[in-house]
């Protein structure tokens, strides 16, 4: 028995997938720069679902070792168990009946098998895995930081983009308008960011108020 047999197909694609996860992450494409920029406020969503009751949620996902390990971590020892599994069912299956199990039912044990053993496996592995040290932070932080008109001029009722760094140095791109009505923020200006109302920030230019940049 052959990986390339048709009663094989599903787990040769699992064995395929693992193998461009693994170059995916030697050749450093996993970012893709997807996010690279992102600004998420962890106060956002934070009540979006009262009814879905997150501890049980985070039970099943602990149960299943998801979250101890990176996600590509995960799914590409789903993938091997799955394709093991699989395939060990294919040939128990021909040794006891001469023939094997149709593809799609081959597919569904293995799957159904893979779900817990990857769990098994991720929980210890995670333990001995260095851990991963988020940087997000929450948009409210970034006020009192300076930042840099990037391109157009602010006005009051017309905001400009500007990039702002946070405590970790990642670089954010905001929109801003002059706090004071009348004043004008300019490309290349660096400006305080002094309150936010939702996703707008409103700031003062370093050079009109004399103040010193963080």
């Amino acid at each position: 028995m052959t990986l390339l047999e048709p009663h094989n197909l599903p787990f040769a694609i699992a064995m395929g997938l693992m193998v461009l996860l693994a170059l995916v992450q030697v050749l450093g494409l996993g970012d893709w720069g997807v996010g690279a920029d992102l600004d998420v406020d962890p106060d956002i969503g934070a009540d979006a679902d009262a009814s879905l009751q997150p501890g049980m949620v985070e039970g099943l996902l602990t149960l299943l070792g998801v979250g101890r390990v990176p996600l590509t971590i995960w799914l590409a020892l789903f993938l091997l168990m799955f394709a093991g599994i699989g395939l060990s069912v294919q040939e128990l299956a021909t040794s006891l009946t001469g023939a094997p199990l149709y593809s799609w039912l081959a597919a569904v044990i293995a799957g159904a098998a893979a779900v817990p053993v990857t769990g098994m496996l991720a929980r210890p592995l995670g333990a001995v895995l260095p851990k991963d040290h988020t940087t997000a932070v929450s948009t409210a932080s970034l006020i009192g930081r300076r930042a840099t008109i990037t391109d157009g001029v602010a006005r009051t009722g017309s905001p400009a983009r500007a990039r702002v760094r946070d405590i970790h140095g990642q670089a954010h791109y905001v929109m801003v308008e002059p706090h004071e009505e009348t004043s004008a923020l300019h490309a290349g200006d660096e400006v305080l960011l002094v309150r936010r109302e939702k996703d707008q920030f409103y700031a003062t230019a370093l050079a009109e108020r004399r103040l010193s940049p963080n």
